[in-house]
C-alpha cells in the first residue's frame, strides 16, 4: 500500500476536488471556510495542511500549526517537583520553543485529523504520522511535535504513534453534558437536578439579573472587537495553560461564513461589555469555544455561572444532543451534569537524544484532579 503526502501552506492553495474526494465537510471543523477563518486572522502562526493520497485519491487530512511557546508556560502547570521543573527549564535554556501542533491549537477535542470512511484506519493514520514527520524535517528551528487530542475510542489507532517515537500523555478532559429529549427548556432541565444543584443554577441567574445579554451579529463583533479581545485576554491570563492567543478577527470571519451556527453572546452591565461566550453548532453537538470575563465583576454578578447556564440554554434551543463545555473549571461544570471525556495527546522532541531524555517525563505527566458532582436525581 503506497501513500503520498501533499502539504499546502494555505487553504486557498488546496484544490476543491481534494475536499470532495475526502468527503469531510459535513463536519464544520473540516470545512475550508472554518479553517481559513483561523489562518486569515492569525498571521503569526504558520499553518500547514497535510493530505494523504492513495492511488491519486485523498484518503486523509491533518491540520497543523507551528507556534512559539515559552517553556515556563508549559512546565508551570505540569505536576512535578520544583527540582525537576527547574531541570527541564534549564534543559531548554529557559527559552521559547517552536512547536508543531497536529490538531487545532484553538479547539479542545478530536478536530485535527480526518480519515476517509472505508479506509484502513491504522495504515492511513500511520501515513498521516509520516506526513507530519515530513513537515517537521522541512521546518527550521523546530523543537517539539505535539499531536492532539484523541478520545479513548481512537487510541487503538493512535497508539501506533509510539512506533514513531512519540510518548503519550493524558491531558485535561473535555466536560460533556448529554441532553435528554424531554429537556425542552432550561426549566425542565433544572427539574432533573437535585435540589441543591437546582438552587445553585437559580442563584447564578438571580445574581446575574443586572446583566443584559445580546446575541451578536457580524457588525456587533466588529463594533466590540477591542472589548472582546480584552475580556478574552482576561481568561487567558487566568488559565492554567494556553498555547496561543486567538485573534478575535477570527470570530468576524466565522460569523460571516456560518451565520447562526456560530454564536457569540455578549453580557452588559450598565451598558459596558463585561463578558461573552462563543459556541459552534456542529451537526448534533453544541461546542463551547472561548469566553471572556471582567473578573472584577464576576463574583458579584456571577458572570461565569450565568455563562454556563446559558450554554445549557443554547444547547436546548438548538436541539443539540450534546454540549461540549471544553476543558478547565471541570468541577463547576460537573454541577450542571457535565462528565469528563478523556483526551490523550502524543509528544516528541524532534532530535533523538533530547527525545529519549524527555519521554519518561512526558509519560509521567499527571492531570489535575477534581471533585465530580452527580447533580441529577
Amino acid at each position: 500500500m503506497s501513500f503520498v503526502s501533499k502539504i499546502f501552506q494555505s487553504i486557498k492553495d488546496i484544490p476543491n476536488d481534494f475536499w470532495d474526494d475526502l468527503d469531510c465537510t459535513g463536519n464544520i471543523y473540516y470545512t475550508p471556510e472554518f479553517l481559513y477563518a483561523f489562518e486569515k486572522a492569525n498571521k503569526a502562526i504558520a499553518f500547514n495542511y497535510i493530505f494523504i493520497l492513495k492511488n491519486d485519491h485523498v484518503v486523509a487530512f491533518a491540520n497543523t500549526q507551528i507556534v512559539t511557546i515559552g517553556i515556563e508556560t508549559i512546565t508551570k502547570n505540569i505536576r512535578m517537583s520544583s527540582k525537576l521543573r527547574n531541570l527541564i527549564n534549564r534543559f531548554f535554556c529557559n527559552s521559547h520553543i517552536r512547536v508543531l501542533f497536529c490538531g487545532n491549537v484553538f479547539l479542545s477535542g478530536e478536530y485535527g485529523t480526518f480519515l476517509k470512511v472505508g479506509e484502513n484506519k491504522i495504515e492511513t493514520f500511520k501515513a498521516i504520522a509520516g506526513g507530519v514527520s515530513k513537515l517537521s524535517k522541512s521546518t527550521k528551528r523546530l523543537q517539539t511535535i505535539f499531536i492532539k487530542d484523541f478520545e479513548d475510542e481512537s487510541l487503538y489507532i493512535t497508539e501506533h504513534l509510539e512506533s514513531f517515537d512519540y510518548a503519550s500523555m493524558e491531558v485535561e478532559s473535555n466536560m460533556i453534558i448529554n441532553l435528554k429529549p424531554e429537556w425542552d427548556s432550561f426549566e425542565t432541565f433544572k427539574e432533573a437536578l437535585k435540589s441543591k444543584y437546582r438552587v445553585k443554577a437559580n442563584r447564578a441567574d438571580s445574581k446575574s439579573k443586572a446583566l443584559t445579554s445580546k446575541l451578536f451579529n457580524t457588525e456587533d463583533i466588529i463594533k466590540y472587537k477591542t472589548e472582546l479581545q480584552e475580556l478574552y485576554q482576561n481568561t487567558i491570563d487566568n488559565a492554567d495553560f494556553n498555547a496561543q492567543i486567538l485573534n478575535l478577527d477570527t470570530y468576524i470571519y466565522l460569523k460571516e461564513s456560518f451565520k447562526d451556527l456560530f454564536i457569540v453572546k455578549g453580557y452588559f452591565l450598565n451598558g459596558k461589555l463585561v463578558g461573552f461566550l462563543s459556541a459552534m453548532t456542529n451537526q448534533s453537538h453544541l461546542d463551547a469555544h472561548f469566553i471572556g470575563i471582567d473578573y472584577s465583576k464576576n463574583k458579584e454578578y456571577a458572570i461565569y455561572p450565568r455563562i454556563l447556564n446559558d450554554y445549557v440554554r443554547l444547547g436546548i434551543s438548538t436541539k443539540s444532543k450534546q454540549i461540549n463545555l471544553g476543558r478547565t473549571a471541570s468541577e463547576i461544570k460537573s454541577t450542571l451534569g457535565a462528565i469528563p471525556k478523556n483526551l490523550t495527546c502524543y509528544c516528541k522532541h524532534k532530535r533523538y537524544i533530547p527525545n529519549k531524555i524527555l519521554k519518561p517525563f512526558i509519560k509521567n505527566v499527571q492531570i489535575k484532579s477534581f471533585k465530580q458532582h452527580q447533580p441529577f436525581k
